[in-house]
């Protein structure tokens, strides 16, 4: 009765399951909860309903450092949390499902691709600030392909979109891609180099 516990011991891959599932999920988890306080640091503009925020660096930042899986894992459970009412989105908004219905929603319903997207280039090449920078616009493309679509529906105008949802935006966005880019960048390298030293 004794032998299969301990050949599961024994085992090196038997081991170390339960902590590896349990450290993929403390990422996962993190990811939203890293999201959820970028959310919160919000600045409303009075010439638009989509405020200037640091969540869309924290959702690069996801998709760069975890990968495209559990990037997509961590927006995915970070909506979740949000529409049960956790106090996860912008509190400039009321939360909830109607947040996800407010002019914002696109660009939130958009971010488990935009990390997904983001997290999987960074994957297929070389981990550079160059990989970096371009898996992040790439994620960008995503982001406000999917904010501006929503706007348009909702205003009935696509030039009304652009206005609320895109020119205000720009630079704020780049200056978010580099900085994610260039964290991105040095937590790769620094990982390769603890792994040659090991």
């Amino acid at each position: 009765m004794e032998k299969p516990a301990m050949q599961a011991l024994s085992n090196p891959r038997e081991r170390s399951f339960v902590p590896e599932s349990a450290r993929q999920v403390a990422l996962v988890v993190g990811g939203s909860l890293f999201v959820a306080l970028c959310a919160h640091i919000t600045i409303p503009l009075p010439f638009t309903p989509v405020p200037l925020t640091v969540q869309n660096f924290g959702v690069l930042l996801v998709g760069l450092l975890l990968g495209s899986r559990r990037g997509f894992a961590a927006l995915t459970l970070y909506l979740a949390e949000g529409a049960m009412g956790m106090p996860v989105f912008s509190p400039l908004d009321p939360g909830g499902i109607a947040h996800l219905l407010g002019p914002t929603g696109g660009f939130l319903l958009a971010y488990p691709l935009v990390a997904w997207v983001a997290g999987y280039v960074m994957e297929h090449g070389h981990r550079s600030f160059a990989r970096a920078t371009i898996s992040g616009f790439l994620g960008e493309a995503v982001l406000f392909t999917g904010g501006l679509t929503w706007l348009a529906v909702l205003t009935h105008s696509v030039l009304q979109a652009f206005r609320w949802g895109l020119y205000w935006f720009l630079f704020a966005e780049v200056i978010k891609v580099m900085m994610a880019a260039g964290i991105a960048a040095r937590w790769q390298r620094s990982s390769a180099d603890g792994t040659k030293t090991q």
